[in-house]
């Protein structure tokens, strides 16, 4: 009884909460709640709901927290100025003392911390919303314990039933691009903390991920202490290093870091093309560097998994963007469950267009990946398109990636990396076809820049000796020709009837005055009924060129 009236004073709290936010998107709907018409929302009043959201997050504790952050990767859920606000979003909180944290701990590992620990500090160093990390000492040897705050469990598990409530209420009133995406947030949402809350989770993807790089000496990844873990309490080595984005302190150590960026990408490229699990949350307080340049990873508790489909659909889209075929982008973004298979595959394609030729130059390493993502998440919001949650991950990766790679490196290039690495890495025969494929593109592009400049000056050259000879092709669908020459037809036979009625009226008899007259008003009835029926099929001035016109008087106005 207790727990429901707990989880029911809660719902109150959160819906309290929400109130402004469903008030303000009511009036936008209908300015007067139940009458009146829409009213146009401007980017800075979105820009302002949003700070108004990410604050009421932080307000409602650890599981709103976290459904803002990954609220912040999902560019299919919300517009642009809220997926920038949220990405502000730090998961920190004060930490819990330590007289809460020891009887768990012990209760865990079943004995007093002195006996299972030879050291252990009580100050954590590190905290965040679900857990806290302390440092400790097992037979001489350091390492860190993560623990899970006590009581988190209970507290995530009712704010998800709070969340399971309201969330088909906010679906309901959404626009039907993103109605789909909201309903399967909640689902995803809670399947993804959950894990998250589970640290045997964590240890097993430290082990798999570990496991994946054995081999390698320039990457380090804490190994799990088995005897001193639980679902609530992992324990790990302790590994040192210098923050990834302290750019002065890697300069110190005299490490590489155009060196750094290129094995940063590729051990990311690999966990996600090759091995499909990867760390989720690479952020600088998850990455750190040594002395001789190894690459150190800490946190495991976002992960992501991405199925051999996937990941072979991934591959399609990076091939798709480096030999410049929108058609294969689409078709991968179709494979992956990314893009509706009934949407409009023209207007989608010209989407696609746009957002790539905007910032491809003469090959595809001309462009930075910041720019394209931005782009594209405006374009992910007004299309029927929605991101899985494991593609979701692989976006997060991407944009946080950027800006840690370009903090070490101005000149990094992520799809120069892409395209190097589906060239040179994919298999032997798939690679050799990617190869042609690029290298046919990009002398394609080449070929363009030298015969394109010549033709255009002969053109020039026609134009300026008048010889130039311009040819349409009138393109009448809808019959709009033909409908016009009837009208010109109708207009002279009107006009000239009453002068020809004139006429016999003086020299002719009165059927001929009266026939001339009956033809005269045929004429002009059939005239304003083609005339009406125009207006009532729409036909009539273009909505576009309305548009225009409108666009280009604001335009004069400006100037």
């Amino acid at each position: 009884m207790g727990v429901r009236l707990r989880a029911l004073w809660r719902a109150i709290v959160v819906a309290w909460q929400f109130v402004p936010f469903v008030w303000a998107w009511a009036r936008d709907r209908k300015r007067f709640l139940f009458f009146g018409r829409s009213r146009e929302v401007t980017s800075g009043q979105r820009t302002e709901r949003a700070r108004r959201l990410k604050i009421t997050f932080v307000e409602l504790g650890p599981a709103f927290i976290k459904l803002g952050q990954m609220l912040s990767t999902r560019p299919d859920a919300l517009p642009g100025e809220y997926i920038e606000v949220l990405s502000e979003l730090q998961d920190r909180v004060p930490p819990e003392p330590w007289s809460a944290i020891e009887p768990l701990l012990e209760s865990e590992l079943g004995a007093p911390v002195e006996e299972r620990f030879d050291e252990f500090d009580t100050t954590p160093i590190s905290g965040a919303s679900l857990g806290q990390v302390y440092e400790a000492t097992i037979d001489g040897e350091r390492v860190a314990v993560k623990v899970l705050r006590p009581g988190i469990r209970e507290r995530v598990e009712s704010d998800l039933r709070v969340l399971e409530t309201l969330t088909p209420v906010l679906a309901r009133g959404a626009d039907p691009g993103q109605a789909y995406t909201l309903e399967n947030l909640s689902e995803e949402f809670a399947a993804t903390i959950r894990e998250e809350m589970d640290y045997a989770h964590e240890a097993r993807m430290l082990r798999e991920i570990g496991a994946s790089f054995a081999d390698r000496d320039d990457v380090a990844i804490p190994e799990v202490v088995e005897s001193h873990s639980t679902n609530r309490v992992v324990t790990m080595t302790y590994l040192e290093g210098v923050k990834i984005d302290d750019v002065a302190g890697i300069d110190a150590m005299g490490v590489d870091r155009e060196a750094l960026v290129q094995r940063l990408e590729e051990v990311y490229i690999q966990m996600i093309v090759e091995d499909g699990r990867f760390h989720a949350d690479p952020h600088p307080g998850n990455l750190a560097v040594q002395a001789d340049g190894t690459l150190v990873f800490y946190d495991f508790g976002m992960t992501g998994r991405l199925g051999p489909r996937t990941r072979d659909q991934l591959m399609e889209f990076y091939v798709g963007l480096a030999t410049d075929d929108v058609e294969r982008v689409m078709d991968a973004f179709v494979a992956m469950g990314a893009l509706d298979p009934s949407a409009n595959r023209e207007v989608m394609a010209e989407a696609f267009e746009i957002v790539i030729e905007q910032f491809r130059g003469e090959d595809i390493s001309e462009y930075r990946v910041e720019q394209l993502v931005d782009q594209f998440e405006s374009q992910l919001y007004e299309f029927p398109m929605r991101l899985p949650q494991d593609l979701a991950l692989v976006v997060r990766v991407t944009t946080v990636l950027e800006g840690v790679c370009r903090t070490l490196d101005p000149e990094f290039d992520f799809i120069d990396i892409i395209t190097d690495y589906v060239m040179e890495q994919g298999g032997a025969d798939a690679g050799s076809a990617i190869r042609e494929e690029i290298q046919e593109t990009v002398t394609s592009g080449a070929r363009s820049l030298v015969t394109t400049p010549p033709r255009a000056e002969r053109a020039l050259d026609i134009a300026e000796r008048g010889e130039l000879t311009l040819e349409t092709v009138l393109k009448d669908g809808d019959g709009l020709a033909r409908q016009m020459a009837q009208r010109l037809l109708l207009g002279f036979v009107a006009a000239a009837g009453i002068p020809v009625a004139a006429f016999f009226y003086v020299d002719a008899t009165l059927p001929s005055t009266a026939l001339a007259l009956g033809v005269t008003v045929a004429s002009l009835l059939v005239l304003g009924w083609s005339f009406g029926r125009s207006r009532g099929s729409g036909l009539g001035t273009p909505q576009f060129t309305r548009h225009e016109m409108r666009r280009r008087e604001d335009e004069g106005q400006h100037r």
